[in-house]
């Protein structure tokens, strides 16, 4: 077994991902787990604020993948089914079933968010990303409530305390075995199909909102770059490459 990376500790900060970003532009070379106990500016997808009250874990992945813009875009899929499978592990088992992923990388449980993660990187320098800071939240002790989604959390399940540490413990070693696998000879074809074995709503209707307006469809899967496919009622297969997703009851 390859060793862990080594983990950065702090009470406070503005934002785990803040911090990979400031020890990337100075040369950290990672990889790296950087911890908080609390988030001051913590930030979910699209520029969203994400609420990050202590017990709750916090933190980001620091890597230099050393690869180009594409392939650093799928260490989002390779993190949506390593926190799937770590949190999954904390799980008792009758409560396993109902974890989910959404596109692109959110876990549910019974359709409820119970983690997010948003992947950063830098420009590119020459034909590599510099670096990527892929940054977690996993609700272990509280969730928020009067979101547009619902959100849950391991206690609100009734999964017991689970403790930041021991959250951190069970990512670190689910990345390190998925981050071996997207490396491997299969790459992304692997994680694509692992994917898709976790995915919430797959073949079922769907509402994505888009930039450019709101579309109702059925959520069909994942092109080999990771696109979701939405078949549009009148039979036209549309690639989304960014978007919220909403599910919807089937007819009938």
């Amino acid at each position: 077994m390859t060793a862990l990376p080594p983990v950065r500790r702090f009470a406070e900060i503005d934002s785990t991902n803040e911090e990979a970003r400031r020890l990337g532009e100075a040369g950290e070379p990672g990889p790296l787990w950087i911890v908080a106990e609390v988030q001051t500016a913590g930030r979910g997808r699209r520029g969203r604020s994400w609420v990050s009250p202590t017990g709750n874990f916090m933190g980001t992945l620091f890597l230099r993948p050393h690869c180009g813009p594409r392939q650093a875009g799928e260490l989002s899929f390779v993190a949506a089914v390593a926190v799937h499978d770590a949190v999954e592990s904390l799980l008792p088992p009758h409560l396993r079933p109902g974890l989910k992923l959404k596109w692109p990388n959110d876990l549910l449980h019974d359709k409820a968010k119970l983690a997010g993660i948003l992947l950063e990187s830098s420009g590119v320098a020459g034909a590599e990303v510099a670096w990527v800071a892929i940054g977690m939240g996993v609700n272990l002790a509280h969730h928020p409530e009067g979101l547009e989604y619902p959100a849950t959390s391991l206690a609100a399940m009734g999964a017991g305390t689970v403790t930041p540490d021991e959250a951190l413990e069970a990512l670190s070693r689910s990345f390190d075995s998925w981050l071996t696998i997207w490396r491997g000879v299969q790459g992304f074809a692997a994680i694509r199909e692992a994917w898709l074995k976790r995915a919430q709503g797959l073949g079922d209707p769907v509402t994505v909102r888009l930039s450019d307006g709101t579309y109702d469809g059925t959520f069909e899967g994942l092109a080999p770059d990771g696109t979701l496919q939405l078949r549009m009622p009148s039979g036209e297969l549309r690639l989304v490459s960014a978007g919220d997703v909403f599910f919807r009851a089937p007819a009938g």
